[in-house]
């Protein structure tokens, strides 16, 4: 029986000794590969014996054969633009997991810049912040992308600095058969003020992996809204990490939509590390056909006078499948923890299953802490009362699927990104698409 890791050893013999992926040669950097390759290499890929991998079974992505993407031919601009935000819209784009200079239009006042040249160019900064919020030994994606990755976003905001327009991370893969493995490291200045969205998309059906990894610094007073959407190709995998460290005061917000892949697996991280921090984290997924996606998160309470809002929410149709996992933990010290999670699903067939676990692990007695989790279909009334109006019975299902959807997507708060996420959730509504205007949007 073949190796299923033999591919991942040698594309790493061949790719860890390159001046280019090493920062010049920096030691460390050399070293931290090697100690990630080698963790990935012991721990192989998760399998549903592990608990945090039960419902999830990722042996396609194991039983494939992935090759290092190279960049290969630029795509043109006209065949990003369904993908972007807005013209005007600072972007850092990465064709096959490469910054791409040529399609990109960099922010200013800002550190911003693809992580392989901030290697060259500040590798003190980059050492400081690279694999210290996201760690491997437990982690087999983990691992591998520290031990892979070739290159990423890398921003720093300045202290006080407030952005007045998002800043668009736009990952394009193009190449069948292909693995990249994004890094990107943030950097929020205190009191500053950044919106980030990350894109993930395919140009093309065909089947490659992404997976990604991205690290947070949130300093003192800071407020940061994260938009990720991965809408790649239904025959991609994709696995990421976000892995958050927030400061005193800090405020984050972020907001996962998940459209598209075979397998997807995410998992949220952020650890409210100083008094008076605050995170909402939303998400919305839905997969359709075969599809699983795997939403796990993890808010860590550690220090006191934190709070902590989560609302998932899942529209499943045909055989497709998802998961969510989500754990608050509130440690001793982190008195006056005001924490509440809610898992919603939405199953429009009979045949789509959903396995939600919200999660509380409390080892403080003053706290305000609360969870639930409801799987269910479409409201028997409110269906009745459109049907009582005049609207078909196929088209007061969409209408009131897209509603329940569009919750998540009215609290984003960028205008152009709000229309361009309706425009996607709508189109996978089941038999076809709904009027935008029969829905107010």
């Amino acid at each position: 029986m073949s190796d299923p890791l033999a591919p991942y050893r040698a594309a790493f013999e061949r790719f860890v000794d390159a001046p280019a992926t090493n920062g010049g040669g920096q030691p460390w950097l050399g070293e931290l590969r090697r100690q990630a390759m080698a963790r990935f290499l012991e721990l192989g890929f998760p399998t549903p014996r592990l608990e945090e991998w039960r419902f999830t079974d990722i042996s396609p992505i194991a039983k494939a054969t992935f090759s290092l993407a190279a960049r290969g031919e630029l795509p043109a601009v006209e065949a990003l633009r369904p993908h972007l935000i807005g013209e005007a819209v600072p972007r850092l784009v990465f064709v096959n997991g490469r910054f791409a200079a040529e399609l990109s239009v960099l922010p200013s006042g800002i550190v911003a810049q693809s992580l392989a040249d901030a290697l060259h160019e500040r590798p003190a900064d980059v050492r400081k912040h690279l694999a210290a919020y996201a760690p491997f030994a437990e982690r087999a994606f983990t691992a591998l992308n520290t031990a892979l990755w070739s290159d990423g976003a890398y921003l720093v905001v300045p202290r006080a600095a407030v952005l007045d327009t998002p800043i668009h991370l736009l990952y394009v893969t193009t190449a069948a058969d292909a693995m990249v493995h994004p890094r990107n490291l943030v950097v929020v200045g205190a009191t500053a003020q950044l919106t980030l969205v990350e894109s993930y998309v395919s140009l093309g059906v065909e089947a490659h992996l992404t997976n990604a990894i991205t690290e947070m610094v949130i300093e003192e007073g800071a407020t940061v809204e994260h938009v990720k959407l991965q809408a790649e190709s239904e025959k991609a995998f994709h696995t990421a990490t976000v892995e958050v460290a927030q400061g005193r005061s800090s405020n984050l917000t972020t907001h996962s939509f998940a459209l598209g892949g075979a397998i997807v697996r995410n998992d949220w991280n952020t650890a409210l590390a100083a008094e008076g921090a605050e995170c909402t984290l939303n998400g919305l997924y839905v997969p359709r056909g075969r599809q699983l996606i795997d939403n796990h998160t993890s808010i860590d309470h550690v220090s006191p006078h934190c709070s902590s809002r989560e609302l998932y929410k899942g529209v499943l149709n045909g055989r497709a499948r998802a998961v969510f996992h989500g754990k608050i933990t509130v440690r001793p010290d982190a008195q006056k923890t005001d924490a509440r999670q809610t898992n919603k699903n939405l199953v429009l067939s009979d045949d789509t299953s959903v396995n939600s676990k919200p999660q509380l692990e409390i080892f403080a007695n003053d706290v305000k802490c609360a969870h639930g989790a409801t799987v269910g279909q479409i409201d028997k009334q409110s269906l009745f009362y459109l049907r009582s109006r005049g609207i078909d019975e196929a088209s007061a299902n969409r209408i009131l699927t897209y509603a329940f959807a569009a919750e998540m997507i009215d609290k984003v708060a960028h205008p152009g990104l709000k229309l361009h996420l309706s425009g996607l959730v709508a189109e996978r509504l089941p038999a076809g698409s709904v009027s935008l205007e029969a829905v107010g949007v």
